[in-house]
């Protein structure tokens, strides 16, 4: 998949429903990121810990325990352990039930059809099954997210010391593509998630950007080819950009600035028109020599408003066309980066005056508190040094 447009640039059963084993924990990491701040506590009870099927990865958490969100999602993401998945569905929702309302709601949100949640961590349910496409879907908008991208794309981490590991305990990424000691190593990976269970097969989610372009690669119930066939999948990808069938752009990564180039497509699509006052034949997103616009259901360009395409939100100008950079609506300050996307969880730079600022999990800049990462902004919204 293309992660600009959301474009599929090749699958094989890619509608087909199958078990999806621990790469259901992206789904988990990125409904966790916008839901809760990462210095929060968990404490993991003995339902969290115990309900678990024979075998299952765990990092022995018992009932009692405590970490923080941040480090349970090291713990999730890494070492894909199965009590953290779930301790943060409860932590979010009150109990599995709950969470996986909310994770069917979000695929639903992302475009996702054949999918069916049931628990937090991908362990053996008949009712719990995606498809590579979907997949795929729920991998952009997690790799958009910048708590999970920077989680899924780190290799160690020190967790620490609990009941049962009284001196900590490092976890290390599953990932092998991640690893330039690896023979499997990609250049340009970002980060992805594993899974294995005996119904499931191998799982394999990957994000890799080189030359502009970021694209998305799942390989599901897989007899350990899952590495090889992301590496054509991927090889693949990269061909059809050197040719020129995919043009370079943003992905709408979280690393984008003001500063950056990128030239995604908004909202996944794409067309041509004339801008115009009044209401036009096409629908969806439009560009002209002087950007992109959006027409409504009612054939109506959208102006001073907001526009949510694919999960992500961008913000409309009175002049019809989509914004760039800062705005403040509603007297909030908001991010839009260079292809329109509203940034989130992230810090973002005034070049004018040298300041940072930080946008939430809704977008909205942050003033007179603490961020997510320990940081300090004034009544402004300006980091304090």
């Amino acid at each position: 998949m293309d992660a600009a447009t959301g474009t599929v640039l090749y699958y094989k059963n890619g509608d087909k429903q199958f078990y999806p084993a621990s790469i259901t924990k992206l789904m988990t990491a990125l409904l966790v990121a916008e839901n809760c701040n990462l210095d929060d506590k968990v404490t993991f009870s003995a339902t969290a810990t115990t309900n678990l099927e024979s075998g299952a990865v765990s990092i022995n958490m018992t009932a009692g325990d405590v970490m923080t969100v941040r480090q349970c999602l090291y713990a999730l993401l890494l070492k894909s352990a199965n009590e953290v998945g779930n301790a943060l569905a409860e932590h979010v929702a009150g109990s599995n039930a709950k969470f996986a309302d909310m994770m069917n709601a979000k695929a639903a949100a992302l475009g996702c059809t054949n999918t069916h949640f049931t628990n937090p961590h991908g362990l053996n349910d008949s009712n719990h099954y995606t498809t590579p496409h979907d997949m795929a879907l729920i991998a952009r908008a997690a790799f958009q997210n910048d708590v999970v991208k920077t989680v899924a794309s780190t290799r160690t981490y020190a967790l620490p010391a609990t009941i049962k590991n009284p001196s900590g305990l490092t976890v290390t990424m599953g990932h092998k593509m991640l690893n330039p000691n690896d023979a499997r190593y990609y250049p340009g990976v970002i980060g992805g998630k594993t899974g294995y269970t005996s119904k499931a097969g191998n799982t394999l989610v990957t994000a890799v950007e080189k030359d502009g372009v970021r694209l998305i690669a799942v390989i599901m119930k897989s007899k350990s080819t899952h590495y090889t066939d992301t590496k054509a999948l991927f090889d693949y990808g990269y061909e059809l950009v050197k040719a020129g069938a995919l043009s370079g752009g943003s992905a709408g990564n979280a690393d984008n600035t003001s500063s950056s180039n990128g030239t995604g497509t908004p909202g996944g699509s794409s067309g041509t028109g004339n801008a115009g006052p009044g209401t036009t034949s096409a629908r969806g997103w439009v560009q002209d020599s002087s950007g992109w616009y959006y027409v409504k259901d009612n054939g109506a360009k959208a102006a001073n408003e907001w526009i949510t395409a694919d999960g992500v939100s961008y913000w409309i100008d009175s002049n019809t066309y989509m914004a760039k950079g800062w705005r403040q609506v509603d007297g909030k300050w908001y991010f839009l980066r260079s292809n329109g996307a509203m940034a989130k969880n992230q810090w973002e730079k005034v070049e004018e005056n040298g300041q940072w600022f930080y946008l939430g999990a809704d977008g909205a800049m942050l003033t007179n508190t603490t961020t997510p990462d320990g940081s300090r902004v004034d009544e402004s919204g300006a980091w304090v040094q």
